[in-house]
């Protein structure tokens, strides 16, 4: 059986799972809402960075925001984005519209023939039981179809890094999960066609929905670990970086480093888990500890600034700060749950004037999502501080000309302690999270 593969959704995790794919299947459909983004990656323009403009001209797979280009796939795989409300709830929206998409699509082809049963996967976070008690009821009650018969479900938990070419789509070991042996069986074929690091088979669905969760939420605990042990530092004296290079001398010593949480994942997939148990009436108290802790780091950072501004006497209205990144971490263009402009609201707080640079950002993104204008390099001048908060490989290259645009003993706040201090203009003051 040869699948005809929809995948729905083209953003970070979407498009480079379609480039994959379209190398080995002949029958590869990329569907997107947003007529804009599939005009441009038609034309071999991807503004998330990560596909090259080459390599998108030239791939087979099809483009489209018309769902009736999907009317013959077999193998639909969703990886719309999966975000949390202001109330820091799972946000379906999206999710719940691609399912809406699918179920029109297959509801409309009831006699199927010798057509193989639609199998719909899902890579988007999901809380456990979500794949098959919410997103499977919704495609059946928009299809009029049977599950289980008329069209079959699996989960396949996304493991892109955005900026990472070390650890790619190919080279990260695939979960998969489904209803039953031969969905299974049908991802095997699909995925590992694809997946060179090989696949790991999941009981079930959700089992594999919970490993997703757990994945990040394990991250976003152990860092927030290293975030209080910094504040603890702080309050001591000493630097945290030589507490964790002392540590880090065990042989069994996990090496995270304390620093700003933000992103589509791991900010993100521990309300999935949290929120799935509560409601079987568990409240969860490290995880959301955890949460609270990371959160909290821009305030933190904000106030030290200002306190370190403060300490010197200056005269608030006369300070300038310039904080360099807004991406949720380094080399990407991403901007989604940034912490930056919490650090930027908190200095402005104290009546302290605040630039933010990062040559990567679009600058009307940082103006939709952020209320934020860009500064440019030449405007970083006459500053009281410069803010390493992601430290982009472009910005690495360029810190000695960065440091000319510092007032004489201005400060250097290198929030990941990327920096030498030693390589620093005589008179500068460091200060590291």
């Amino acid at each position: 059986m040869s699948e005809k593969i929809a995948v729905i959704g083209l953003g970070y995790v979407g498009l480079p799972l379609l480039m994959g794919l379209s190398k080995h299947f002949e029958h590869v459909t990329g569907f997107d809402l947003d007529k804009k983004r599939v005009d441009a990656l038609a034309a071999g323009d991807d503004w998330t960075g990560e596909a090259d403009g080459k390599a998108l001209k030239a791939t087979r797979a099809k483009f489209t925001h018309n769902a009736h280009d999907l009317f013959d796939c077999s193998f639909f795989i969703v990886t719309v984005p999966t975000p949390i409300n202001q109330g820091k709830q799972p946000d379906l929206t999206a999710l719940m519209n691609a399912c809406r998409t699918i179920g029109e699509i297959i509801g409309q082809r009831k006699d199927q023939g010798s057509a193989p049963v639609p199998l719909i996967v899902f890579e988007s976070t999901v809380y456990p039981g979500l794949t098959e008690d919410i997103c499977g009821v919704r495609i059946a009650d928009v299809s009029g179809l049977k599950p289980h018969k008329h069209f079959k479900l699996g989960y396949s938990p996304e493991r892109i890094n955005p900026g990472d070419k070390k650890n790619t789509l190919e080279t990260i070991t695939k979960i998969i999960g489904a209803e039953d042996q031969e969905s299974l069986q049908r991802m095997e074929k699909v995925y590992g066609a694809v997946i060179t690091a090989g696949l790991h088979k999941a009981p079930n669905i959700r089992v594999a929905e919970t490993a997703k969760v757990l994945e990040n939420t394990q991250r976003d605990l152990n860092i927030a670990l290293m975030n209080e042990l910094a504040v603890i530092c702080d309050r001591l004296g000493i630097r945290t970086q030589d507490v964790l290079n002392a540590a880090g001398t065990k042989w069994n010593f996990l090496k995270f480093t304390p620093g700003l949480v933000g992103g589509h994942c791991i900010g993100v997939d521990p309300f999935y888990l949290t929120s799935r148990a509560e409601e079987l009436g568990y409240h969860p108290e490290v995880i959301l500890a955890g949460r609270r802790i990371n959160d909290n780091m821009p305030i933190f950072i904000g106030q030290k600034i200002a306190k370190l501004l403060l300490a010197d006497g200056k005269a608030r209205a006369r300070l300038r700060v310039g904080i360099l990144g807004l991406a949720f971490k380094e080399n990407v263009r991403d901007l989604r749950n940034s912490r930056v402009p919490e650090i930027m609201r908190e200095l402005e707080s104290f009546g302290i004037t605040v630039l933010v640079h990062d040559p990567l950002a679009d600058a009307t993104q940082a103006k939709h999502e952020y209320n934020l204008t860009l500064s440019s390099r030449e405007d970083l001048k006459d500053l009281d501080a410069l803010v390493l908060a992601v430290p982009h490989q472009v910005l690495m290259q360029d810190l000695a000309k960065l440091w000319t645009s510092l007032r004489p003993n201005g400060w250097v706040i290198d929030i990941k302690s990327t920096v030498d201090s030693a390589s620093l203009p005589k008179g500068t003051h460091y200060w590291s999270l």
